[in-house]
Protein backbone atom coordinates (compact mmCIF):
# COMPACT_ATOMS: atom_id res chain seq x y z
CA UNK A 1 0.00 0.00 0.00
CA UNK A 2 1.57 3.30 -0.89
CA UNK A 3 2.43 5.79 1.70
CA UNK A 4 0.10 9.13 1.53
CA UNK A 5 2.09 12.52 2.25
CA UNK A 6 0.99 15.25 4.44
CA UNK A 7 -1.61 16.47 1.87
CA UNK A 8 -2.93 13.31 1.60
CA UNK A 9 -2.52 12.54 -2.11
CA UNK A 10 -1.32 8.86 -2.94
CA UNK A 11 2.32 9.32 -4.26
CA UNK A 12 2.38 6.29 -6.51
CA UNK A 13 0.23 7.06 -9.44
CA UNK A 14 2.51 10.30 -9.81
CA UNK A 15 5.39 8.02 -9.38
CA UNK A 16 4.16 6.37 -12.30
CA UNK A 17 3.57 9.58 -14.79
CA UNK A 18 6.60 11.35 -14.05
CA UNK A 19 8.52 11.85 -16.59
CA UNK A 20 5.86 9.84 -18.90
CA UNK A 21 4.15 13.54 -21.14
CA UNK A 22 5.99 16.34 -22.18
CA UNK A 23 5.42 19.90 -23.68
CA UNK A 24 6.47 19.24 -27.23
CA UNK A 25 4.74 22.70 -29.27
CA UNK A 26 4.59 25.92 -27.90
CA UNK A 27 2.95 29.03 -29.40
CA UNK A 28 1.68 32.61 -28.79
CA UNK A 29 0.64 35.50 -30.77
CA UNK A 30 2.21 38.81 -30.32
CA UNK A 31 1.57 41.14 -27.25
CA UNK A 32 -0.58 44.14 -28.18
CA UNK A 33 -2.63 46.55 -26.87
CA UNK A 34 -5.97 46.49 -29.62
CA UNK A 35 -5.50 43.52 -31.59
CA UNK A 36 -8.36 44.16 -33.83
CA UNK A 37 -8.87 40.19 -34.17
CA UNK A 38 -11.87 37.99 -32.06
CA UNK A 39 -10.28 35.29 -29.95
CA UNK A 40 -11.00 33.12 -32.48
CA UNK A 41 -8.82 34.49 -34.80
CA UNK A 42 -6.03 34.61 -32.24
CA UNK A 43 -6.72 31.36 -30.82
CA UNK A 44 -6.58 29.88 -34.28
CA UNK A 45 -3.09 31.85 -34.50
CA UNK A 46 -1.22 30.94 -31.04
CA UNK A 47 -2.65 27.07 -31.85
CA UNK A 48 -1.26 26.89 -35.51
CA UNK A 49 2.69 28.67 -34.18
CA UNK A 50 2.40 25.76 -31.61
CA UNK A 51 1.42 22.62 -34.15
CA UNK A 52 4.20 24.22 -36.24
CA UNK A 53 6.52 24.24 -33.55
CA UNK A 54 6.02 20.79 -32.94
CA UNK A 55 6.12 19.98 -36.72
CA UNK A 56 2.35 18.50 -36.38
CA UNK A 57 -0.87 19.06 -38.50
CA UNK A 58 -4.28 18.70 -38.25
CA UNK A 59 -4.62 15.13 -38.15
CA UNK A 60 -2.16 14.88 -35.37
CA UNK A 61 -4.12 16.52 -32.47
CA UNK A 62 -7.06 15.09 -31.28
CA UNK A 63 -7.63 16.65 -27.91
CA UNK A 64 -8.42 20.32 -27.15
CA UNK A 65 -8.70 22.09 -23.90
CA UNK A 66 -9.07 26.24 -22.71
CA UNK A 67 -9.76 28.19 -20.23
CA UNK A 68 -10.99 31.58 -19.93
CA UNK A 69 -13.41 33.98 -17.94
CA UNK A 70 -15.97 34.43 -20.29
CA UNK A 71 -14.17 36.09 -22.93
CA UNK A 72 -13.12 33.60 -25.17
CA UNK A 73 -14.42 31.02 -28.13
CA UNK A 74 -14.81 27.29 -27.05
CA UNK A 75 -12.75 24.82 -28.54
CA UNK A 76 -15.35 23.25 -30.92
CA UNK A 77 -14.99 26.22 -32.90
CA UNK A 78 -11.38 26.93 -33.20
CA UNK A 79 -10.96 22.91 -34.00
CA UNK A 80 -12.80 23.37 -36.69
CA UNK A 81 -11.23 26.26 -38.10
CA UNK A 82 -7.83 24.48 -37.70
CA UNK A 83 -9.33 21.51 -39.56
CA UNK A 84 -8.51 19.47 -36.22
CA UNK A 85 -11.28 16.64 -35.57
CA UNK A 86 -11.62 16.30 -31.58
CA UNK A 87 -11.98 12.84 -29.28
CA UNK A 88 -11.63 14.68 -26.28
CA UNK A 89 -12.30 18.69 -25.50
CA UNK A 90 -13.08 20.58 -22.50
CA UNK A 91 -13.69 24.28 -21.99
CA UNK A 92 -13.21 25.59 -18.50
CA UNK A 93 -13.77 28.70 -16.23
CA UNK A 94 -10.77 29.92 -14.69
CA UNK A 95 -7.51 32.40 -14.94
CA UNK A 96 -4.37 32.01 -13.82
CA UNK A 97 -4.17 28.82 -12.02
CA UNK A 98 -5.49 26.96 -15.35
CA UNK A 99 -2.19 26.46 -17.15
CA UNK A 100 -0.65 23.97 -14.76
CA UNK A 101 -3.80 22.91 -14.17
CA UNK A 102 -5.34 21.66 -17.73
CA UNK A 103 -1.52 20.18 -17.96
CA UNK A 104 -2.34 17.53 -15.78
CA UNK A 105 -5.72 17.05 -17.04
CA UNK A 106 -4.29 16.55 -20.85
CA UNK A 107 -1.93 13.90 -19.01
CA UNK A 108 -4.65 12.26 -17.61
CA UNK A 109 -6.82 12.21 -20.59
CA UNK A 110 -4.32 10.64 -22.50
CA UNK A 111 -3.45 8.02 -19.62
CA UNK A 112 -7.01 7.07 -19.81
CA UNK A 113 -6.81 6.75 -23.89
CA UNK A 114 -9.15 9.26 -24.44
CA UNK A 115 -7.43 11.19 -26.78
CA UNK A 116 -3.06 11.01 -27.79
CA UNK A 117 -2.37 14.49 -28.55
CA UNK A 118 -3.75 17.63 -26.92
CA UNK A 119 -3.66 21.52 -27.70
CA UNK A 120 -3.88 23.91 -24.50
CA UNK A 121 -4.75 27.27 -25.06
CA UNK A 122 -5.91 30.97 -23.73
CA UNK A 123 -7.21 33.71 -25.69
CA UNK A 124 -8.19 37.01 -24.91
CA UNK A 125 -8.40 40.77 -25.66
CA UNK A 126 -7.20 41.32 -22.44
CA UNK A 127 -6.99 45.27 -22.72
CA UNK A 128 -9.58 46.55 -25.73
CA UNK A 129 -12.57 44.04 -24.77
CA UNK A 130 -12.57 42.31 -21.21
CA UNK A 131 -10.67 44.01 -18.84
CA UNK A 132 -9.50 42.27 -15.68
CA UNK A 133 -9.89 45.06 -13.61
CA UNK A 134 -13.17 45.60 -13.82
CA UNK A 135 -13.39 48.41 -16.63
CA UNK A 136 -13.76 48.02 -20.32
CA UNK A 137 -16.74 45.51 -20.99
CA UNK A 138 -16.84 43.96 -17.41
CA UNK A 139 -17.69 47.53 -16.36
CA UNK A 140 -21.33 47.26 -17.42
CA UNK A 141 -22.05 43.67 -15.77
CA UNK A 142 -24.22 44.04 -12.93
CA UNK A 143 -23.43 42.84 -9.40
CA UNK A 144 -24.86 39.07 -9.19
CA UNK A 145 -23.90 35.49 -7.38
CA UNK A 146 -21.35 35.76 -5.09
CA UNK A 147 -19.77 39.29 -6.33
CA UNK A 148 -21.74 40.35 -3.71
CA UNK A 149 -19.77 38.84 -1.19
CA UNK A 150 -16.98 41.13 -2.37
CA UNK A 151 -18.10 43.76 -4.57
CA UNK A 152 -20.09 44.99 -1.18
CA UNK A 153 -16.75 45.93 0.08
CA UNK A 154 -15.22 47.76 -2.88
CA UNK A 155 -13.44 44.69 -3.76
CA UNK A 156 -13.66 44.65 -7.86
CA UNK A 157 -10.36 44.38 -9.19
CA UNK A 158 -8.09 41.94 -8.22
CA UNK A 159 -5.93 44.46 -6.84
CA UNK A 160 -8.15 45.33 -4.10
CA UNK A 161 -9.29 41.72 -3.88
CA UNK A 162 -5.87 40.48 -3.00
CA UNK A 163 -4.17 43.78 -0.82
CA UNK A 164 -5.18 42.43 2.40
CA UNK A 165 -3.64 39.54 2.00
CA UNK A 166 -0.31 41.55 0.88
CA UNK A 167 -0.59 44.18 3.79
CA UNK A 168 -1.35 41.37 6.52
CA UNK A 169 2.26 39.76 5.27
CA UNK A 170 3.75 43.41 5.76
CA UNK A 171 2.15 43.72 9.32
CA UNK A 172 3.07 40.19 10.27
CA UNK A 173 6.73 39.89 8.72
CA UNK A 174 7.88 43.49 8.56
CA UNK A 175 8.20 43.03 4.76
CA UNK A 176 7.83 46.53 2.95
CA UNK A 177 6.97 47.31 -0.39
CA UNK A 178 10.54 48.48 -1.46
CA UNK A 179 11.91 45.24 -0.93
CA UNK A 180 9.00 43.91 -2.97
CA UNK A 181 9.65 46.09 -5.78
CA UNK A 182 12.28 44.56 -7.00
CA UNK A 183 10.44 41.79 -8.47
CA UNK A 184 9.35 44.33 -10.86
CA UNK A 185 12.83 45.29 -11.43
CA UNK A 186 14.20 42.35 -12.21
CA UNK A 187 11.13 41.16 -14.25
CA UNK A 188 11.88 44.45 -16.39
CA UNK A 189 15.62 43.87 -16.93
CA UNK A 190 14.44 39.71 -17.99
CA UNK A 191 11.98 41.70 -20.77
CA UNK A 192 14.58 44.09 -21.93
CA UNK A 193 16.25 41.41 -23.52
CA UNK A 194 12.89 39.89 -25.36
CA UNK A 195 12.20 41.56 -28.41
CA UNK A 196 8.45 40.54 -27.31
CA UNK A 197 7.85 41.88 -24.34
CA UNK A 198 4.99 44.92 -24.80
CA UNK A 199 7.46 46.70 -21.94
CA UNK A 200 10.72 46.22 -22.67
CA UNK A 201 12.16 49.36 -20.26
CA UNK A 202 14.38 48.70 -17.69
CA UNK A 203 12.92 50.36 -14.02
CA UNK A 204 14.62 50.56 -10.56
CA UNK A 205 12.53 49.51 -7.30
CA UNK A 206 12.56 53.63 -6.96
CA UNK A 207 11.03 53.78 -10.31
CA UNK A 208 8.10 51.76 -8.21
CA UNK A 209 7.42 52.76 -5.12
CA UNK A 210 7.60 56.63 -6.74
CA UNK A 211 4.57 55.33 -9.04
CA UNK A 212 1.01 56.18 -8.08
CA UNK A 213 -0.65 54.41 -5.39
CA UNK A 214 -3.54 51.68 -6.97
CA UNK A 215 -4.73 50.89 -3.73
CA UNK A 216 -2.41 50.28 -0.46
CA UNK A 217 0.43 48.77 -0.96
CA UNK A 218 0.05 48.49 -4.34
CA UNK A 219 1.73 50.65 -6.79
CA UNK A 220 0.99 51.31 -10.66
CA UNK A 221 4.27 49.70 -11.27
CA UNK A 222 3.45 46.82 -8.99
CA UNK A 223 0.50 45.66 -11.28
CA UNK A 224 0.43 43.56 -14.26
CA UNK A 225 0.31 44.94 -18.12
CA UNK A 226 -3.07 43.96 -19.72
CA UNK A 227 -2.75 42.84 -23.46
CA UNK A 228 -4.48 40.99 -26.15
CA UNK A 229 -3.27 37.73 -27.38
CA UNK A 230 -2.91 34.25 -27.10
CA UNK A 231 -1.15 31.67 -26.22
CA UNK A 232 -0.54 27.34 -26.38
CA UNK A 233 1.03 24.31 -25.18
CA UNK A 234 0.44 21.43 -26.66
CA UNK A 235 0.91 17.68 -24.59
CA UNK A 236 1.99 14.49 -25.50
CA UNK A 237 3.70 11.35 -24.81
CA UNK A 238 7.74 11.88 -24.24
CA UNK A 239 7.88 9.20 -27.13
CA UNK A 240 5.58 11.20 -28.97
CA UNK A 241 7.70 14.58 -27.80
CA UNK A 242 11.16 12.68 -29.08
CA UNK A 243 9.70 12.66 -32.68
CA UNK A 244 9.46 16.64 -32.97
CA UNK A 245 12.07 18.83 -33.83
CA UNK A 246 12.49 20.52 -30.71
CA UNK A 247 13.32 19.27 -27.48
CA UNK A 248 10.78 17.91 -25.12
CA UNK A 249 10.55 19.66 -21.65
CA UNK A 250 9.50 16.73 -19.67
CA UNK A 251 6.88 17.36 -16.89
CA UNK A 252 7.84 15.55 -13.98
CA UNK A 253 4.77 16.48 -11.46
CA UNK A 254 1.98 18.75 -11.16
CA UNK A 255 -0.46 20.35 -8.10
CA UNK A 256 -3.54 21.33 -9.90
CA UNK A 257 -5.43 24.02 -8.29
CA UNK A 258 -5.08 23.51 -4.97
CA UNK A 259 -7.09 25.82 -2.39
CA UNK A 260 -6.98 27.19 1.22
CA UNK A 261 -9.64 25.51 3.53
CA UNK A 262 -11.57 28.21 2.07
CA UNK A 263 -10.83 29.49 -1.50
CA UNK A 264 -13.58 31.94 -1.93
CA UNK A 265 -13.61 34.21 1.28
CA UNK A 266 -10.15 32.71 1.94
CA UNK A 267 -9.77 35.58 4.24
CA UNK A 268 -12.20 33.78 6.82
CA UNK A 269 -9.53 31.31 7.22
CA UNK A 270 -5.93 32.48 8.39
CA UNK A 271 -3.65 33.10 8.03
CA UNK A 272 -3.77 35.75 5.56
CA UNK A 273 -0.66 36.33 4.82
CA UNK A 274 -0.53 32.41 3.86
CA UNK A 275 -1.24 31.52 0.26
CA UNK A 276 -2.30 28.35 -1.32
CA UNK A 277 0.89 27.59 -2.41
CA UNK A 278 1.72 26.40 1.33
CA UNK A 279 -0.93 23.51 0.66
CA UNK A 280 0.24 23.03 -2.80
CA UNK A 281 3.98 22.23 -2.33
CA UNK A 282 3.42 18.95 -0.23
CA UNK A 283 1.51 17.59 -3.62
CA UNK A 284 4.18 19.30 -6.56
CA UNK A 285 7.48 18.03 -4.48
CA UNK A 286 6.38 14.69 -3.64
CA UNK A 287 5.16 14.13 -7.23
CA UNK A 288 8.03 15.89 -8.76
CA UNK A 289 10.74 13.99 -6.99
CA UNK A 290 12.80 17.32 -6.23
CA UNK A 291 12.46 19.89 -4.06
CA UNK A 292 12.81 24.13 -4.26
CA UNK A 293 16.94 23.62 -4.07
CA UNK A 294 16.79 21.75 -7.26
CA UNK A 295 14.71 23.94 -9.48
CA UNK A 296 17.04 26.45 -12.16
CA UNK A 297 14.75 28.50 -13.04
CA UNK A 298 11.00 29.71 -11.50
CA UNK A 299 7.79 31.04 -13.15
CA UNK A 300 5.92 32.20 -10.15
CA UNK A 301 2.84 34.17 -11.31
CA UNK A 302 3.53 38.03 -10.96
CA UNK A 303 -0.44 39.41 -10.99
CA UNK A 304 1.61 41.87 -8.69
CA UNK A 305 5.17 42.05 -7.30
CA UNK A 306 3.69 40.80 -4.15
CA UNK A 307 2.02 37.44 -5.71
CA UNK A 308 5.31 36.35 -7.01
CA UNK A 309 7.26 37.07 -3.71
CA UNK A 310 4.60 35.09 -1.44
CA UNK A 311 4.54 32.24 -3.95
CA UNK A 312 8.07 32.15 -3.74
CA UNK A 313 8.08 32.15 0.13
CA UNK A 314 5.06 29.50 0.26
CA UNK A 315 6.62 26.83 -1.52
CA UNK A 316 9.53 26.75 0.62
CA UNK A 317 12.19 28.59 -2.12
CA UNK A 318 12.87 30.62 1.33
CA UNK A 319 11.50 30.27 4.99
CA UNK A 320 8.05 31.87 6.06
CA UNK A 321 8.27 35.71 6.40
CA UNK A 322 11.58 36.01 4.23
CA UNK A 323 10.41 36.45 1.23
CA UNK A 324 11.29 40.70 1.01
CA UNK A 325 14.11 39.58 2.00
CA UNK A 326 14.10 36.78 -0.73
CA UNK A 327 13.36 38.71 -4.07
CA UNK A 328 15.47 41.76 -3.03
CA UNK A 329 18.81 39.88 -2.62
CA UNK A 330 19.19 39.15 -6.55
CA UNK A 331 18.47 35.85 -6.54
CA UNK A 332 15.13 36.43 -9.17
CA UNK A 333 17.41 37.85 -11.68
CA UNK A 334 19.11 36.48 -14.59
CA UNK A 335 23.00 35.87 -13.29
CA UNK A 336 21.11 35.19 -9.95
CA UNK A 337 20.99 31.81 -8.42
CA UNK A 338 17.17 31.18 -9.70
CA UNK A 339 15.82 33.56 -12.19
CA UNK A 340 12.15 34.20 -11.99
CA UNK A 341 10.04 35.15 -14.87
CA UNK A 342 12.70 35.19 -17.55
CA UNK A 343 10.60 36.41 -20.10
CA UNK A 344 9.84 39.39 -18.22
CA UNK A 345 6.42 37.59 -17.24
CA UNK A 346 2.76 39.85 -16.47
CA UNK A 347 4.37 42.60 -15.25
CA UNK A 348 6.31 43.46 -18.31
CA UNK A 349 5.94 41.12 -21.60
CA UNK A 350 2.09 40.72 -21.44
CA UNK A 351 -1.04 39.30 -19.66
CA UNK A 352 -1.91 35.77 -20.37
CA UNK A 353 -3.27 34.23 -17.38
CA UNK A 354 -0.19 32.76 -16.65
CA UNK A 355 0.63 30.17 -20.02
CA UNK A 356 3.54 32.74 -21.30
CA UNK A 357 5.59 31.53 -17.89
CA UNK A 358 4.98 27.59 -19.38
CA UNK A 359 5.87 28.56 -22.41
CA UNK A 360 9.52 30.96 -21.46
CA UNK A 361 10.54 27.86 -19.19
CA UNK A 362 9.88 25.09 -22.38
CA UNK A 363 12.03 27.37 -23.99
CA UNK A 364 14.73 27.87 -21.23
CA UNK A 365 14.83 23.84 -21.04
CA UNK A 366 15.27 23.47 -24.39
CA UNK A 367 18.07 26.28 -24.43
CA UNK A 368 16.57 28.67 -26.77
CA UNK A 369 14.91 31.58 -25.43
CA UNK A 370 14.08 34.28 -28.17
CA UNK A 371 16.39 37.20 -26.63
CA UNK A 372 18.81 39.48 -28.81
CA UNK A 373 21.70 36.91 -29.41
CA UNK A 374 23.09 36.36 -32.88
CA UNK A 375 21.78 33.23 -34.88
CA UNK A 376 24.77 30.35 -35.79
CA UNK A 377 25.45 28.96 -39.06
CA UNK A 378 23.36 25.80 -38.01
CA UNK A 379 20.20 28.05 -37.51
CA UNK A 380 20.32 27.94 -33.22
CA UNK A 381 20.66 30.83 -31.45
CA UNK A 382 24.91 31.63 -29.96
CA UNK A 383 23.44 32.49 -26.15
CA UNK A 384 26.61 35.08 -25.27
CA UNK A 385 24.80 34.91 -20.95
CA UNK A 386 25.42 38.84 -21.15
CA UNK A 387 22.76 40.27 -19.89
CA UNK A 388 23.32 43.69 -19.72
CA UNK A 389 20.35 45.91 -22.11
CA UNK A 390 19.71 44.42 -25.09
CA UNK A 391 21.13 41.16 -24.66
CA UNK A 392 20.71 37.44 -23.81
CA UNK A 393 17.84 35.92 -21.08
CA UNK A 394 18.81 32.30 -21.89
CA UNK A 395 19.51 30.98 -18.14
CA UNK A 396 22.61 28.70 -18.61
CA UNK A 397 22.50 25.30 -17.78
CA UNK A 398 18.50 24.77 -17.07
CA UNK A 399 17.64 21.31 -16.19
CA UNK A 400 14.72 22.14 -14.16
CA UNK A 401 12.00 24.70 -13.82
CA UNK A 402 9.10 25.31 -11.67
CA UNK A 403 5.85 27.15 -12.47
CA UNK A 404 3.61 28.39 -9.50
CA UNK A 405 0.37 29.43 -10.92
CA UNK A 406 -2.21 31.98 -9.22
CA UNK A 407 -5.83 32.56 -9.31
CA UNK A 408 -5.92 34.78 -6.03
CA UNK A 409 -4.43 34.19 -2.33
CA UNK A 410 -6.50 30.72 -1.70
CA UNK A 411 -6.06 28.70 -5.16
CA UNK A 412 -2.74 27.74 -6.71
CA UNK A 413 -1.75 25.18 -9.54
CA UNK A 414 2.26 24.49 -10.20
CA UNK A 415 4.14 22.05 -12.08
CA UNK A 416 7.98 21.23 -12.90
CA UNK A 417 9.39 20.35 -15.73
CA UNK A 418 13.28 18.67 -16.67
CA UNK A 419 15.38 19.05 -20.06
CA UNK A 420 14.90 15.57 -21.72
CA UNK A 421 17.96 13.62 -20.84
Amino acid sequence: MAVSGASGVDASTSKYLRGKYAICGIGETSYRRGSDQTTRSLATWAIKNAMDDAGMTAGDVDGMLSYSGNDSTFSTFVAGDLGIRLNFYMDVHGGGSSSECLIGIAIGVIEAGLCKTVAIYRSMNGFSQVRIGGTGARSAEPVKGDQIHHRGYGWQSAGQMFSPTFMRHMYDYGTTPEQVAHVKAAHSKHASNNPKAYYKMRVTPEDVVNSRVICRPLHLLDCCVETDNATCVIVSSVDRARDCPNPAAVIQGIAGRTSKPRADMHYQHGPISTVAGYYAKDILWPNSGVGPEDIDVTGSYDAFTFTAMLQLEDYGFCKKGEGGEYVSSGIIELGGARPNNTSGGHLCEGYTHGMSMVIENVRQLRGDADDSCPIGPDGKRQHTYDYAEGGCRQVKGAEVTANMGWANPGTASSMVMAKDK
